[in-house]
């Protein structure tokens, strides 16, 4: 079988047991389904995927970067989704169920062209009574972390809004959901009732499974050992950096504070939308024309108010303000929107403040962020480097994407730095805790699944060392406790592009816009591909 095949071979077996993922990729022919969740589920998928593996095996190097880096993709993930199930299964976890059913029904609500069927959201509302009961079956009994399950029963909540008031606000409702709707919000009901009592367990899921993610999934030439004495090191020295540029600002007030003032700088609520696209356009112009890399400017961004439907939802969901729409209905432009003022999603405003729409929601989100790091995936050879990085119901679809995905986007941050003006030396504050933030949370990251951390000792570092807000940090720390190896992506993901880019010392321009040209696939691969250019 050749690599294309099989790559089809793979999407196939992945929307067979991932419609959700299916549905957000973008692969037709899924969206009135959830999730296969009867008792021999697990057992089904391994068997596949064994098959596949063998197949997989098979193929030998190809001749050009983009077979070479597919193939690696393709055995990379089937291993990841082979060993995911057999030591983490995600049918163990209550907020696997809570988020494929909150987002096989917003995944159907979101902006696409052309527009999905409403019928599609009928059938997956009457697919929820089956999906939630076989959660119960495969949760009775069983120890579960509570943080986990207080993420479950907050969804819950979330979806019973979604049921009852959001879907009467959305342009798809109609009278035939009446009877589907109240069926689904009895099955909700009835499984966040099953979750009380259940035993806590430990979260952590073991330095091995750590390790085998992080070189398998990531690519990373190295361990969790190695990776903890790089995080420890740049945490320490961005602390004292963020110190030293706070003492030349503002003598009188450390970091913390100085921070603290600039979330409380908050522009006009009719300037807010403005705001954004003006600092949209001027951050594309900024790359361009310092030869930074070439931005997706043909590839819109509109920027709109989070809609009615989603408001009463999104703050206990996994909702996100970017998506790009999916590869395969990908039009000629993407939706952000823009969260109303004071609007507390997982415990911090969403894009209030002046720094935060300029580095956070333009830079690194938008612009030539996520937005033209997508855009340039979507036109990748790497057919998986396509798919890779889709947001799904809780995270990317495919774990090997992140180092590129989060990586490109908080590397990008600095990256502006480099257009003459475009920061002020203040955001160049918020820049530095960024910094610090991402080394803080990859160390946190590795010592909680490694056992060398609780989630309260991880917690409290979150508060007392890096100053994250209350809220957040329990969302945080509960969404790592829960996905290993994925907040460690970002600031690894960050630190393989720049030591690759003094390595390589090629024009700007030329370097980012040939890193970008593969997709959503591992740093460290691209890594060899362009060293051999």
């Amino acid at each position: 079988m050749s690599l294309s095949a099989l790559v089809e071979q793979f999407l196939k077996l992945h929307a067979e047991f991932h419609p959700v993922d299916a549905t957000f990729m973008g692969l037709d022919g899924h969206d009135g389904r959830l999730p296969p969740a009867d008792a021999g589920a697990i057992e089904q998928e391994l068997s596949a995927l064994q098959e596949l593996r063998q197949e997989a095996e098979k193929i030998t190097p190809g001749n050009s970067s983009a077979q070479r880096l597919e193939a690696k993709m393709l055995r990379a993930q089937i291993r990841v989704a082979t060993q995911e199930l057999e030591h983490r299964p995600r049918y163990h976890n209550p907020a696997w169920y809570t988020g494929e059913t909150a987002f096989g029904l917003i995944s159907l609500l979101l902006p696409s062209y052309p527009p999905r069927n409403p019928d599609d959201l009928r059938l997956r509302l009457g697919a929820i009574p089956d999906f939630l009961s076989s959660g119960q079956q495969w949760l009775a009994n069983r120890a579960i972390p509570a943080d986990w399950v207080q993420r479950a029963n907050l969804e819950c909540d979330a979806i019973i809004r979604l049921l009852e008031q959001g879907l009467k606000l959305h342009a798809f409702w109609s009278d035939k959901l009446e009877s589907p709707i109240r069926t689904a919000i009895q099955s909700v009901r009835s499984f966040s009732a099953s979750l009380e009592n259940h035993p806590n367990a430990n979260p952590a899921c073991g330095g091995e499974y750590l390790e085998f993610l992080m070189r398998e999934a990531h690519g990373l030439p190295f361990g969790p050992s190695e990776a903890e004495e790089l995080a420890l090191e740049g945490f320490e020295r961005y602390k004292h950096e963020l110190e030293a540029m706070a003492a030349e600002l503002d003598a009188s007030r450390d970091w913390r504070e100085q921070l603290s003032l600039l979330e409380n700088d908050h522009p006009a609520l009719e300037d807010v939308i403005p705001m954004y696209e003006r600092w949209n356009e001027r951050a594309l112009e900024a790359a361009d024309g310092a030869g930074l890399v070439t931005p997706a400017k043909e590839y819109g961004l509109s920027f709109q108010t989070l809609p009615e439907w989603a408001r009463s939802v999104a703050g206990d969901l996994y909702f996100l303000f970017y998506r790009s729409p999916p590869a395969g209905r990908a039009s000629k432009g993407s939706v952000y929107w823009v969260f109303p003022p004071g609007n507390d999603v997982d415990g911090y405003l969403r894009g209030q403040n002046l720094a935060a729409i300029k580095i956070t929601h333009v830079v690194h989100h938008g612009s030539i962020g996520h937005h033209t790091q997508n855009a340039r995936a979507r036109a990748s050879e790497v057919r998986l480097g396509q798919l890779a990085g889709t947001d799904c119901a809780s995270g990317i679809a495919m774990l090997s994407g992140g180092t590129m995905i989060e990586g490109w986007a908080c590397y990008v941050q600095d990256l502006m730095g480099e257009a003459e003006g475009f920061y002020t030396p203040q955001e160049r504050l918020v820049l530095k805790h960024a910094e610090l933030r991402n080394a803080a949370m990859c160390l946190a990251d590795l010592r909680l699944h490694r056992g060398t951390w609780g989630l309260e000792g991880m917690r409290a570092f979150y508060r007392d060392e890096v100053g994250m807000g209350g809220g957040r940090v329990w969302s945080e720390t509960t969404r790592n406790s829960i996905y290993p190896a994925t907040r460690l992506m970002y600031w690894l993901g960050t630190r393989a592009i720049k030591n690759l880019r003094r390595e390589l010392d090629w024009g700007k321009k030329v370097f980012h816009d040939r890193l970008l040209s593969f997709g959503s696939v591992p740093v460290g691969w691209v890594a060899g591909e362009l060293r051999s250019l």
